[in-house]
């Protein structure tokens, strides 16, 4: 007999306001008991992380879906920052991006991302893509508390 599986908190780092419906629209069809949180740029992903300014109360994520091409800080500093942070380096970090380019993906992978995902343009591949990495991510590999 399998644990139930617990609900964990999930941060989606994407300025596309398409994407970030089609993340939602996929958490809600395939009735994903996790709670989805939304930030714009990297910038506000850290003060999340770091439960700085309006985000003081915010939950610590079990999981990031991080964009590449953010404003103000891209996804790649983020990374970076957040596998340099001691305290946050242990939260799996899951690139969803629209680049394919061989650079992003290497240069991904050698600042500790956890996996890369090029996004999908069909909205139902996008939708069976977010519920493959929940799956994944929230049943079949244990995560730290």
């Amino acid at each position: 007999m399998t644990d139930p599986v617990d609900e964990i908190h999930v941060l989606l780092v994407e300025d596309d306001p398409g994407d970030v419906l089609m993340t939602q629209e996929a958490f809600e069809h395939h009735k994903l008991r996790n709670q989805l949180h939304v930030v714009a740029d990297g910038v506000e992903a850290l003060a999340f992380l770091r439960r700085e300014g309006e985000y003081s109360d915010a939950p610590r994520p079990g999981l990031i879906l991080l964009d590449l091409n953010l404003p103000r800080k891209d996804g790649r500093e983020v990374l970076e920052e957040v596998k340099n942070d001691a305290s946050l380096r242990s939260i799996p970090i899951v690139v969803l991006t629209t680049s394919q380019a061989e650079e992003d993906i290497l240069r991904s992978y050698n600042l500790h991302a956890n996996a890369y995902v090029a996004k999908p343009v069909d909205f139902e591949r996008f939708i069976d893509v977010i519920r493959q990495i929940d799956d994944f991510f929230v049943t079949v590999v244990k995560l730290p508390r």
